[in-house]
């Protein structure tokens, strides 16, 4: 499941709002913690790729985690993932949007959760790129029963967007605190085989 082709605009919707469309989850057998944006902005979409606005925090973040240099190449990227046992993909399968903020977002559909779950059950953990994420993942996949919440930990991530104002270093700081144990969980389980 790393086809990260987001599907076409399908239309406009109501208020002349574009459909758009998440990518296909990034995910493999080795993957232990799933990281859930809302849905690609603008700058993604156009680019096919997770968290391709240049201003986003995301991709640094992972490779300070990681301790590795920022690769430039988005393959090397996603493969720096995949070493880390991270899975990506964003709440929403698609949803009415005027470009890339998330309070834009009319008439969401979530992602097919279940399917995902029952295919990758490695992944022990969900962490949120900001509030909004985890507010659609709330509504729209824990409130219907799709997953059970007791299943995993939960824990929200401060946005990587350019658009949530904290320093790169505080947000660091968290991401490191709460996706850290996962991290070096997965480092572990690597040495011992």
């Amino acid at each position: 499941m790393d086809d990260d082709k987001a599907k076409p605009l399908r239309g406009v919707g109501s208020g002349g709002t574009a459909l758009k469309y998440s990518f296909a989850p990034f995910v493999d057998s080795r993957s232990r913690v799933l990281i859930l944006g809302t849905l690609p902005g603008e700058e993604s979409l156009r680019l096919q790729q997770y968290y391709g606005h240049p201003r986003n925090h995301f991709w640094p973040l992972i490779a300070a985690l990681a301790g590795e240099a920022l690769p430039a190449e988005f393959a090397a990227r996603k493969q720096m993932l995949q070493r880390n046992g991270i899975a990506l993909w964003d709440v929403l399968e698609s949803a009415e949007r005027i470009g890339s903020p998330d309070s834009a977002i009319r008439n969401p559909t979530a992602n097919s959760f279940e399917k995902l779950f029952d295919l990758f059950r490695n992944i022990e953990a969900i962490a949120f790129n900001g509030q909004k994420a985890q507010a659609l993942f709330r509504r729209y996949v824990l409130k219907p029963r799709i997953v059970m919440e007791a299943r995993f930990a939960m824990f929200e991530l401060p946005s990587s967007s350019p658009l949530h104002t904290i320093p790169f270093e505080e947000k660091l700081v968290v991401w490191r605190e709460r996706l850290g144990p996962y991290l070096r969980a997965r480092r572990q389980n690597l040495r011992a085989k």
